[in-house]
């Protein structure tokens, strides 16, 4: 399998309660299909996994896996910070007949590329050879990383190993993991706001995005990456600056002040994504402590970002009004909609 395109990494919607919503979980993966998105990430980082326990995690999987009915492929976030734990997620999906994982650097361990690559992507890779696996490098959420290095012999040695999500952040480092890994692997963005900038480099020549963006609009990060794989490089840019207002709100910094003195707030994926969810009408609820809610500041950037694309590229958001038959122009620009989504 060659990974090619936009994959979407599925926000898990809650309800008031913090359970898991599976009826607006079917609704998204609906609205991921008929958008026509490559494949969806079933309970990555950005579907809350590090707060969802293992049996929701897996009936997750399973159910998203159900929805998607082979249109699109299914990936499951199976990684962990113990290689055992990550057998017994792969296991199961493999048994549901899922046939790609994603395996996030072992968090807070603190693991060598070495050991990543010999103790953990290598013994469940070699457990299933029918799955493909897809490392996923972020080291300033894990605090370790897989070096392109490991990652070339990783690729070299295991038939089912030909991609990576990469969200180093760091261009040379994807540069080498292309002059090392070859043509014939495929570097998926983890950052929204680096995909068209990967794909057009020449040294790194990205294959496409495993998005969060796109759980709001995926037509249109989809159109992205198809356009400039087809060579319609002009209208890849058009609509890659038509979007960026979005993807830099994946992440949102403001500088809050404090009775000490002020301090710096990041509103972290997949908060700022869920809230706009929330104000759109589309399935969402809260985030699972530890995260909680935007300030009020960062809400008025997510706000005024959105409202941008709306005004100068409606086209964007009309999917979303669309399917979830909602009013953008009230929703964006009325109070009720964002009522008690901030701390105040």
């Amino acid at each position: 399998m060659f990974f090619q395109g936009c994959y979407t990494a599925l926000i898990t919607p809650m309800k008031k309660n913090f359970e898991i919503d599976y009826k607006g979980l079917e609704k998204l993966v609906k609205y991921q299909v008929e958008c026509g998105v490559e494949g969806i990430l079933a309970m990555g980082t950005t579907g809350e996994s590090a707060t969802t326990s293992w049996e929701d995690h897996k009936k997750a999987i399973e159910e998203v896996h159900k929805y998607c009915g082979g249109k699109v492929v299914t990936i499951a976030g199976t990684g962990s910070n113990s290689t055992a734990e990550s057998i017994d997620g792969t296991t199961f999906a493999s048994k549901i007949g899922i046939g790609a994982a994603l395996l996030v650097d072992p968090y807070y361990n603190g693991p060598s590329s070495l050991e990543i690559r010999k103790e953990y992507v290598e013994p469940i890779a070699r457990r299933f050879p029918k799955m493909q696996f897809i490392p996923y490098i972020i080291p300033g959420r894990t605090g370790c990383q897989l070096l392109p290095q490991d990652l070339a012999i990783l690729h070299s040695t295991l038939k089912n190993l030909n991609a990576v999500k990469e969200a180093t952040g760091d261009l040379k480092n994807m540069a080498l993991t292309r002059k090392l890994c070859g043509d014939d692997f495929s570097i998926l963005s983890g950052d929204d706001d680096k995909t068209y900038e990967m794909m057009a480099s020449p040294e790194i020549k990205a294959n496409g995005v495993i998005s969060v963006v796109s759980n709001i609009i995926p037509a249109a990060v989809q159109e992205m990456v198809e356009t400039y794989i087809s060579g319609r490089i002009q209208r890849a840019s058009e609509v890659a600056k038509a979007l960026d207002p979005l993807f830099k709100t994946v992440t949102v910094r403001t500088e809050e002040a404090t009775p000490y003195g002020p301090r710096l707030v990041r509103a972290r994926n997949p908060l700022p994504c869920k809230t706009l969810m929330n104000i759109l009408g589309m399935p969402s609820g809260p985030c699972r402590q530890p995260l909680g809610k935007m300030t009020e500041a960062g809400l008025k950037i997510l706000l005024e970002n959105a409202r941008q694309v709306y005004e100068n590229n409606k086209w964007v958001f009309e999917p979303v009004e669309s399917f979830f038959e909602v009013n953008l122009k009230e929703r964006l620009y009325k109070e009720k909609y964002w009522k008690g989504l901030c701390y105040v």
